[in-house]
């Protein structure tokens, strides 16, 4: 079975199980996180408290770590879940928002690849140098980085840190430290929106808490929001612009089919 046909079976297995996700996200985009996994038909939680993350990782399918709104409890409890996720055989998802703007933000990154071997990083192209040891400018938690080399750099950091590298951007790239893949599906609105880079790694969360292969996973989480974002920005009329656009991304990840992934999905290899 071909990439393509995997990640048309992963989404109907998503509708059929509702897998749980469990979150310990960033207060920013958190609504949006636990609304795009109901969308595509898994079921979210967004518990951070040190008293219940250990147990409710243990009714998980996976976990999402995303570090966009650190503080020193949520640290810990990210610390926390996802040693314990890994003790269950549980997929942990990093989403290492924002890293190399300041020095917390690059320690914490650090110290859950470290402690925690996450098997699915996504990132953009900044966030993954800074991972990778690069020099690149930053601005805020946003990219300044050019795309150039991305599957050189994922490839490399794929096999260092035994891990998924998943890159997103104008042509989103992804790795195994053996493979590479490129999605080309999306559009520039995207970025417009508050909040997208880290419901796709919510969406990448989702797909890994129905197959073991996080290749495919990855694949599948990014190229459902390409996909999407082009399907919602394609039904903007004149004087619509992002508020609505917003509302109707959501609209097309509810309504995707394997049959819309099998047929508009932009998958190439190296």
């Amino acid at each position: 079975m071909e990439i393509r046909e995997k990640i048309c079976a992963s989404l109907s297995v998503i509708k059929e199980k509702s897998p749980l996700i469990h979150h310990i996200t960033n207060y920013v985009t958190v609504n949006d996180c636990a609304n795009i996994v109901l969308a595509i038909g898994g079921s979210p939680v967004m518990a951070d408290d040190l008293e219940e993350v250990a147990e409710m990782v243990g009714f998980a399918s996976a976990l999402v770590l995303n570090i966009g709104t650190l503080n020193s409890r949520t640290i810990e409890s990210m610390l926390i879940a996802g040693l314990k996720a890994k003790e269950l055989g549980i997929p942990v998802i990093l989403d290492p928002v924002g890293v190399g703007a300041t020095k917390l933000r690059t320690k914490t990154a650090e110290k859950l690849i470290r402690q925690i071997k996450p098997e699915v990083i996504r990132g953009n192209m900044s966030e993954i140098k800074v991972l990778a040891g690069l020099e690149v400018a930053i601005k805020g938690v946003d990219s300044l980085a050019d795309e150039q080399d991305s599957s050189v750099v994922a490839k490399k950091l794929a096999s260092e840190f035994g891990s998924i590298i998943a890159i997103t951007g104008k042509t989103d790239v992804i790795s195994d430290g053996l493979n590479v893949c490129f999605l080309e599906n999306g559009h520039k609105i995207l970025a417009d929106v508050t909040g997208t880079g880290c419901m796709t790694t919510s969406l990448v969360g989702t797909f890994c808490g129905v197959t073991k292969d996080y290749f495919t996973a990855a694949a599948a989480g990014i190229i459902s929001m390409g996909l999407a974002g082009e399907i919602a920005q394609a039904s903007l009329r004149q004087g619509e612009g992002i508020g609505t656009f917003r509302v109707r991304l959501m609209d097309s990840i509810y309504n995707l089919t394997p049959e819309i992934l099998a047929k508009e999905g932009k998958i190439f290899y190296e």
